[in-house]
């Protein structure tokens, strides 16, 4: 199986002034073609040994100071980035042949900003938040349904729900993002900016 890139690229003269106006370009091109759920990222991480692990989840917001998303902290990968928060996120935004590369730190949202987030939540994934300890073992799918079903009589429709103290946010503090454009060939364009020691960033030309 090979896929046939196209011929535009992607050149220095192109970019964005930061990592951030050009991310909030793409993100925007990559939502306007209609790819489902482009703001979806791989996080990966590693434990206190250097084992990685990966997994899905969805970016709820960015901004200067990096990339937001929610779990519970007691899940694998929060347990791993209490050990250490060096991470990785990627968005695999294969329909328009393009990828950006994020490194950095993890460290916790606040709980007033966790808090705000959980309210916009729809009511059943605010349920679901408390039901799941997330990544730990579940005796069947029943347990799991019962657990739930419990929550949702203790907090029916309409009546607030309170975040769980285990759940909530990281931001991701990136020291590089890589821009990447699928091209003719395999003669991809890969543009990454790195973080300087005066805060800034510096653009630097990869090999595909």
């Amino acid at each position: 199986m090979r896929a046939h890139y196209r011929a535009e690229g992607l050149s220095e003269q192109d970019l964005e002034p930061g990592p951030f106006a050009q991310f909030s370009l793409w993100f925007a091109q990559a939502e306007a073609s209609g790819l489902h759920e482009p703001n979806a990222m791989i996080v990966s991480t590693a434990d206190e040994r250097g084992r990685p692990s990966s997994r899905t989840v969805l970016l709820k917001r960015y901004d200067e100071q990096g990339f937001v998303f929610f779990t519970n902290y007691g899940s694998r990968k929060g347990r791993e980035l209490e050990a250490n928060p060096y991470v990785s996120l990627l968005f695999p935004w294969h329909g328009i042949a393009r990828q950006v590369i994020i490194s950095g730190t993890a460290e916790r949202t606040g709980r007033d900003e966790t808090a705000a987030y959980f309210r916009t939540r729809p009511h059943g994934s605010q349920l679901g938040a408390w039901a799941s300890e997330q990544s730990s073992r579940v005796a069947s799918r029943e347990e799991l349904d019962r657990m739930y079903a419990q929550l949702a009589a203790r907090y029916p429709e309409g009546e607030d729900v309170p975040a769980p103290a285990q759940w909530g946010g990281y931001r991701v503090r990136p020291e590089s993002v890589e821009f990447w454009q699928g091209r003719e060939n395999r003669l991809h364009d890969r543009l990454r900016f790195t973080r300087t020691e005066d805060d800034g960033w510096e653009v630097e030309r990869l090999c595909p």
